[in-house]
């Protein structure tokens, strides 16, 4: 047996494969927090675009225009968010809960993965 044979079988023999509760919720925990950075930044970026310009002289729809578009917002907000929100919420999400992140390095290094449809079935198991 090669000396680079060993070292392989070595290095699969220390991953520690996590069990699939722990992986979906690791998931679940991953979600929601780049949900919510995604929505906090996108909607903080939004609310500053709009704070830039002025109402108009004519045809400004008063109240009713300033609740659309706050609602507006908050659904561009949600929709940009999923689309884009975890390129930046991803390096946080490693600060801010480094034991999940690793459940996930790991189970992608085991080729786990749970899709995200189960993962309310799971909410349900209690511990």
């Amino acid at each position: 047996m090669k000396v680079s044979d060993m070292q392989a079988t070595n290095s699969l023999s220390s991953i520690h494969i996590p069990s699939p509760e722990t992986v979906a919720r690791a998931q679940e925990v991953k979600q929601a927090y780049s949900s919510f950075v995604g929505e906090t930044f996108f909607s903080q970026m939004l609310s500053s675009m709009r704070s830039t310009v002025g109402k108009p002289a004519y045809f400004h729809g008063g109240q009713a225009e300033e609740k659309f578009r706050a609602q507006l917002d908050m659904q561009l907000a949600q929709s940009l968010s999923q689309s884009t929100g975890d390129r930046f919420a991803e390096p946080m999400f490693e600060q801010q809960f480094p034991q999940e992140a690793a459940v996930l390095k790991q189970a992608k290094a085991a080729g786990m993965s749970i899709p995200l449809q189960k993962l309310s079935q799971l909410a349900e198991i209690r511990y």
